[in-house]
């Protein structure tokens, strides 16, 4: 069998350290004294002592009276309160009652002021009036719009464009209209049944030439100013 040539010299370690763990510990350790225990709050870091406020440092007057005062003595008033309430109430007006609303028949009652049912709104002093913002913005745009009509202006007489007048325009945009009611017209005479190549092509042409006509209208109605080329 093997045996290791450090036997001894382990053996003799052990016994050599075993007697200094008896206790618990190394034997020679210092054994803290009973005297030396740890006292309440004794770990709580300490704030320094306060200092005595100054005497230019004085406390604001008190509003209420102070122990040591004594109420004055001897004053009397020769008011008669009896009378003077009595007259009061008779000449003063009559308290109004404050308008309520109830909820329900049998409900509780609610203050009608503040419920927002009072159109409040109709008494202040600009009500009906435009906002300013809103008369200068208006002007802003009618400005910016003259603008933009004059630099159209500019730009269509370099190239030769003529505007068409009011007059002109409502009598184009009816005889666009007129156009339109009689292609309608041909469309509703159309037979129900479209049974032939020449008739579908012609139902075709009477549907693009119709909305080519409501895109035209609908062009000339929108734009108040229209420019033509001259010939």
């Amino acid at each position: 069998r093997y045996i290791s040539t450090f036997r001894p010299s382990v053996k003799r370690e052990v016994e050599k350290n075993k007697a200094q763990w008896k206790t618990m510990g190394p034997a020679k350790v210092a054994v803290p004294s009973p005297k030396n225990f740890l006292q309440k709050h004794s770990k709580e870091p300490k704030l320094p002592a306060r200092k005595k406020e100054q005497d230019s440092k004085k406390l604001p007057a008190l509003s209420v009276p102070r122990r040591t005062d004594h109420p004055v003595m001897g004053i009397q008033s020769k008011k008669n309160f009896i009378n003077t309430n009595a007259v009061a109430a008779i000449t003063g007006l009559p308290k109004k009652p404050q308008p309520i609303y109830v909820d329900r028949r049998q409900g509780d009652k609610y203050l009608l002021e503040t419920s927002g049912l009072v159109p409040k709104y109709i008494k202040k002093k600009d009500y009906g009036v435009t906002p300013k913002y809103v008369t200068r913005r208006n002007e802003e745009m009618k400005r910016a719009q003259k603008e933009y009509e004059a630099n159209i202006l500019e730009h269509l007489k370099k190239r030769a464009m003529k505007r068409l007048s009011d007059e002109e325009r409502r009598s184009l945009l009816q005889g666009l209209k007129n156009n339109w009611e009689e292609v309608y017209r041909e469309f509703q005479g159309l037979s129900v049944e479209i049974d032939t190549i020449p008739k579908k092509i012609y139902k075709e042409k009477l549907e693009s030439q119709m909305k080519q006509l409501e895109h035209d209208i609908e062009v000339i109605e929108k734009h108040k100013v229209i420019y033509i080329a001259n010939e």
